[in-house]
């Protein structure tokens, strides 16, 4: 019996506590990276006051319910904090095995979106309609299928001790597997998705220590390419006029300048302190469009002011901080540019969806991470979440 109690109080016996467990220095909960986790949370919970706050008096979006918006949204970070915790529960050394099962069901859920399933909302062909007021957009879960894939290509043989670096065969597979789905997204066409994309692979590139050549290569094609989309007239109407609007502010500001000039007077109007949480007049006045989603930080803007809005800006920077301490310290390159993916991804569209408030970015309808409403962004930024805790949870201890 002493030698029975002796071995249970070490905590390695079966009479080990649950809490001991779960306190162990080697227990899942205790390598969580905590600041990114409760950053995240900290940002949903201030986003579902900003989406209520802009829908509450909008009947006609919500359906006579002012709970609607509010009710989905803590909905949809329930769900995705719930996709967090399956992802560290695969872990993302099994989701690489799976990285062909996972391309291709995000191609086909993409294609989908070119059928006569798929639904125009905002100009964007990008959705498919489930019912019962739910859509699912495809071209965020691409996001992390391209993260994933670029991903196992470029650190196969570099894992495997064959390589130092990936060789040009390598990166040209890799940029090939990225193409397929920007070439899909493109179509549909949502442009700021395929910036997001890009951005995303740019990042890759650079954190698997491919030649710099491919990053500068990329650069040059995209901008010839940029050039000839808008020689050749590919671009839909819609997106023109948002550049257009973007390069010149005080164009027709009662049409295509409208939502960025109402934008800029909401934020402005902030202060240092804003008006109050439910009382700014251009959130209750109903003057900013899409302002649930695209347009959540004018909400915190006018509402909270500056301090407000520098809290939002704060805890994303935590986020990103964390993101690249973990994609520091992990010790195989897999999990490096995996983590780099996903901070090239937060950190761009974060500062695309916050410049296009403030006019020094064109509009490209991307949605604010963890803030903005929408059940699928929110579901692949928290499976992002969880694939970075993965990285740290699964890492060697050290001594």
């Amino acid at each position: 019996m002493a030698g029975t109690n002796s071995f249970s109080v070490s905590g390695y016996g079966p009479e080990r506590s649950t809490l001991s467990r779960l306190m162990a220095r080697d227990s899942v909960l205790r390598r969580l990276d905590w600041p990114i986790l409760l950053s995240a949370i900290a940002l949903s919970l201030i986003g579902t006051a900003l989406v209520y706050s802009a829908t509450r008096g909008r009947t006609v979006l919500n359906h006579g319910d002012q709970y609607y918006f509010l009710l989905r949204h803590l909905m949809n970070t329930g769900i995705g904090m719930a996709l967090m915790i399956g992802t560290i529960w695969l872990g993302h050394r099994t989701l690489r095995t799976a990285v062909p099962i996972l391309y291709g069901v995000s191609l086909f859920g993409a294609l989908l979106v070119l059928t006569p399933l798929g639904a125009t909302i905002n100009g964007n062909r990008n959705w498919i309609v489930l019912g019962g007021g739910f859509s699912l957009q495809p071209s965020e879960f691409l996001k992390v299928t391209i993260i994933l894939g670029m991903a196992m290509l470029l650190a196969a043989r570099v894992d495997a001790g064959d390589r130092v670096h990936p060789d040009h065969r390598t990166v040209l597979q890799s940029l090939g597997l990225a193409a397929v789905p920007i070439m899909i997204v493109l179509l549909m066409p949502d442009l700021g998705s395929v910036m997001v994309m890009v951005m995303v692979i740019l990042g890759v590139l650079l954190a698997s220590g491919a030649s710099n050549r491919w990053v500068f290569g990329l650069l040059t094609l995209g901008t010839l390419g940029a050039v000839a989309v808008w020689k050749l007239g590919v671009l839909d109407t819609y997106q023109i006029d948002r550049f257009a609007a973007f390069a010149n502010p005080a164009l027709d500001p009662s049409g295509v300048g409208y939502n960025t000039n109402q934008a800029r007077i909401a934020i402005g109007s902030g202060g240092l302190t804003g008006a109050g949480l439910f009382h700014g007049s251009q959130t209750t006045g109903q003057f900013v469009p899409e302002q649930q989603t695209d347009f959540v930080f004018t909400v915190a803007g006018e509402e909270l002011g500056f301090a407000g809005a520098g809290l939002i800006l704060l805890l994303l920077g935590v986020v990103l901080w964390r993101a690249c301490r973990i994609a520091r310290e992990t010790t195989e390159l897999y999990g490096t540019i995996v983590a780099a993916g996903i901070i090239a991804w937060f950190a761009f569209q974060s500062f695309e969806n916050i410049g296009m408030t403030l006019g020094i970015m064109p509009v490209a309808g991307l949605p604010l991470p963890f803030v903005s409403y929408g059940g699928s962004s929110m579901f692949a930024v928290w499976v992002a979440v969880g694939l970075l805790q993965s990285i740290r949870v699964q890492k060697p201890m050290s001594a």
